[in-house]
């Protein structure tokens, strides 16, 4: 039985109800509302434009074609690096999870100082115990869920183990060199910095894009410099890394319509916190991930391409091949 039938049949059975029992015609509204609103949450969003078995979402926008035009937007050759450190300090978590980054440094078999040859050869490895989730980074498709389903609805027990994914994992991402806009959004509202839980709008968007005499298009990558990083990654951690403003659902939308690839921000998550609902939780990250397929990117250093006005260039992202990974560490570079 399809989802519209069983709603038509709900409402034939509410309506005959009302009238045997002699209610109001008002609560003829109410009731089919209330009956139907387990349908509602089962809202079908798959399968995507790509198809059923399709596990790359937005990055199928990406070409050689999209790549060579990108090329064509640098004229000084200078490069931006859009990432921050990963370390022990960087802040990291939120309100979801512990998320911490710790390195040590070792010299194995070289215990008292012990070299190897006659040469006196030694060397340092190091270790990593981290979360992928700690400073600039992209969010992969196995990052967020509805109701226990993922992008294309493929369900968490289809593909989610300890190990790793065995779906959506980041080392099946392809190279992303693709052109990158940046929105100047604190430029655009004559401010140092949007406040905590400002949200940006389609409007914003727009706006700022008129302004700086850009366009959106499908392949592109849109960077959002909300002046959020530069005014309190260092200065109050704890704040930047809780509450920040950002992009708001409708606007959102409005970018995936336009085709992108990605959106990041200097933000730590991306929306709006608090957002436009304080009872949904990270809406922004579902409707990109989940029913279009687009990347979340955070973190994201934009404060030298707005002080450069640095509107559109060639944009580099190369993806770490860990294994499973739902996420990755990440430091894109912009190239003018």
């Amino acid at each position: 039985m399809t989802r519209k039938l069983a709603a038509s049949i709900i409402k034939r059975l509410v309506a005959s109800f009302v009238v045997t029992m002699k209610l109001p015609a008002t609560w003829l509204a109410a009731l089919v509302l209330t009956a139907c609103l387990p349908l509602a949450a089962e809202e079908k969003w798959w399968p995507s434009k790509w198809g059923q078995t399709d596990r790359l979402g937005a990055f199928n926008y990406l070409s050689s074609e999209k790549t060579l035009a990108a090329a064509q937007l640098i004229k000084t050759g200078k490069s931006y690096a859009l990432g921050i450190d990963s370390g022990p300090d960087t802040p990291a978590g939120a309100d979801l999870t512990p998320r911490s980054f710790n390195l040590s440094v070792v010299q194995p078999g070289q215990l008292l100082g012990k070299t190897m040859g006659k040469n006196g050869f030694g060397f340092n490895d190091d270790i990593v115990y981290a979360w992928l989730g700690v400073g600039t980074q992209i969010d992969g498709l196995g990052h967020v869920g509805i109701n226990n389903r993922y992008y294309n609805g493929v369900p968490a027990q289809a593909f989610i183990r300890y190990s790793g994914l065995t779906d959506f994992a980041l080392h099946n991402a392809p190279p992303v060199a693709t052109r990158g806009v940046l929105l100047d959004m604190a430029r655009h509202k004559n401010k140092a910095y949007l406040k905590a839980g400002e949200v940006i709008t389609v409007e914003d968007v727009k706006g700022a894009a008129r302004a700086q005499g850009v366009t959106i298009g499908e392949g592109d990558i849109v960077l959002f410099n909300t002046g959020w990083m530069k005014a309190k990654l260092k200065s109050d951690p704890e704040l930047f890394n809780h509450q920040e403003p950002g992009l708001g659902v409708a606007a959102a939308q409005y970018l995936i319509d336009k085709g992108v690839v990605a959106i990041g921000a200097d933000t730590f998550g991306l929306e709006a916190s608090p957002g436009e609902d304080p009872d949904i939780v990270f809406p922004v990250h579902q409707l990109m991930l989940v029913k279009h397929g687009v990347y979340v990117l955070e973190n994201i250093r934009t404060e030298e391409l707005a002080a450069d006005r640095a509107w559109e260039f060639l944009l580099v992202i190369g993806i770490p091949k860990y294994v499973g990974a739902v996420q990755a560490i990440i430091n894109p570079i912009a190239i003018l």
